[in-house]
């Protein structure tokens, strides 16, 4: 089954919404899934996975890829961080100083690939 794509249209229309104020499920689930989906198109690959529960999960970043069980390098944090991560409105290492991000494995920083290229 092909994964599903958000538009970059609606996309957008989503993040401009959230960063607006609105904390409408469906404004913040789409601008999630878009930004995610966006670091996983311009980072291709298998060996971090990215999660931002309840929403979404991509695995993206070129390396080992991982195949079972709890992968090695994972991401994980809530919405509002990654959004302001992607957009580049908070650093990498703001977020981990601040514990609003947790980050494991030797591939689980995401520095040099944040924001997330939002134009497109």
């Amino acid at each position: 089954m092909p994964r599903r794509t958000i538009d970059d249209g609606d996309g957008r229309s989503a993040l401009a919404a959230v960063q607006g104020g609105s904390t409408a499920r469906t404004d913040v689930a789409t601008a999630v899934r878009w930004t995610l989906q966006r670091l996983a198109e311009d980072v291709p690959g298998n060996s971090v996975e990215v999660r931002v529960p309840p929403y979404a999960a991509v695995q993206a970043i070129p390396g080992p890829r991982h195949t079972r069980g709890t992968p090695p390098n994972v991401v994980e944090t809530d919405a509002a961080t990654w959004i302001a991560l992607a957009t580049g409105t908070l650093r990498w290492d703001q977020a981990v100083e601040a514990a609003r991000v947790s980050a494991s494995g030797s591939r689980a920083d995401l520095t040099e690939f944040l924001p997330v290229r939002l134009a497109g």
